[in-house]
């Protein structure tokens, strides 16, 4: 299955739902602010009408182009459908091109715009026209489990048969697979092997309408996606990396051993209770010579910081409306190499 995923031409990548909003943050050569996108997508004035809006979630619309063939995938959507449907207009993003969705796991903050994203794509496509890609495990209820001992229920994620409601076409598979022609993988469960990334140990979770709450730290449910883009290599995409962003990195390199990671984009869960771990992270990805870390979402901003401490000019924050650039036609000169050490980099601010 993995040698059948293809090396694109070109990825283009859209931030739709993050958890922050600003255009003046500073960006590698390969990126274009919030600011640029709403006036390339025709916005006539600068405004809190023609901006977008930021809120706890993730969700990205990736476009991947090889030869003449191009696909639209969208990877998560994020919390709530009207700011979704808001931020998707102010960019020009046209839901009627995605054909498929990539879920990577049963958390409301990922998948709470997704009724709003599958009505508005069915309407533009019709129904059973968009695969949406899950695991049976995604649909467990969750809860955090507070120092006081309440449980707090996270909202409850849309059912198969609620988006097979809406038109959807419901993959439930927790197998690895390649999507669109083989321009993007998804992985299967991804393996914990590290000793220090265990997991939120406040997480529980309650299967098949049980009455009583488990422990649930690893979310076992989670998924990455992967594309190869040719002469670059791999963009590696997690959202929340509750298997840990060093995890996500050693099953990538055992998947795809020969490339090399160009990109590391999505939110890694190095905040608030988790901030603990950010000196181990740090010091784990150095092997895998990372060429770009694009970290939002979870991330936190201490570990933003330790990032940029060790890794210099490629670690940038991500924000809502920005927009990436992955291509092949990319002059040597411009492409990544292997990141400095933290005892090299120097802060990138």
């Amino acid at each position: 299955m993995i040698s059948s995923l293809a090396p694109v031409d070109q990825l283009s990548v859209e931030v739709i739902t993050d958890n922050v909003s600003d255009t003046y943050a500073s960006k590698p050569s390969f990126a274009v602010s919030e600011l640029a996108n709403v006036m390339l997508a025709g916005a006539r004035e600068i405004s809190g009408e023609t901006l977008l809006v930021a809120n706890l979630g993730y969700g990205l619309r990736l476009k991947s182009r090889l030869g003449a063939a191009e696909h639209v995938l969208l990877f998560d959507t994020g919390t709530e459908g009207a700011v979704f449907l808001r931020n998707c207009r102010n960019l020009g993003v046209d839901l009627g091109q995605v054909e498929e969705i990539a879920v990577t796991h049963g958390h409301w903050d990922h998948m709470g715009a997704l009724p709003a994203a599958l009505d508005a794509i069915v309407a533009r496509r019709g129904r059973g026209s968009v695969a949406v890609h899950v695991n049976p495990d995604m649909f467990n209820e969750r809860g955090v489990l507070l120092q006081n001992g309440t449980i707090f229920p996270a909202q409850r994620v849309p059912t198969p048969a609620e988006m097979e409601a809406r038109g959807a076409r419901v993959v439930n598979d927790g197998r690895s697979r390649t999507l669109l022609d083989g321009h993007f993988y998804y992985s299967g469960e991804i393996p914990r092997v590290t000793a220090f990334e265990t997991g939120r140990q406040d997480h529980l979770c309650r299967r098949d309408n049980s009455e009583e709450w488990r422990p649930d730290p690893y979310l076992m449910d989670e998924r990455m996606l992967v594309v190869n883009v040719r002469d670059l290599g791999l963009v590696v995409f997690s959202a929340c990396s509750h298997a840990g962003i060093v995890n996500v990195c050693l099953e990538v390199r055992r998947q795809f051993p020969e490339t090399p990671i160009h990109a590391v984009m999505g939110g890694l869960h190095l905040g608030g209770v988790m901030e603990h771990l950010i000196p181990q992270t740090v010091e784990g990805l150095e092997p895998f010579d990372i060429g770009y870390f694009i970290a939002g979402h979870c991330t936190g901003w201490r570990a933003l910081h330790a990032l940029a401490n060790a890794y210099g000019e490629r670690v940038s924050q991500s924000a809502v409306g920005t927009s990436y650039l992955f291509d092949a036609g990319t002059p040597p000169s411009e492409r990544a190499t292997p990141a400095p050490t933290r005892f090299e980099a120097k802060p990138s601010w």
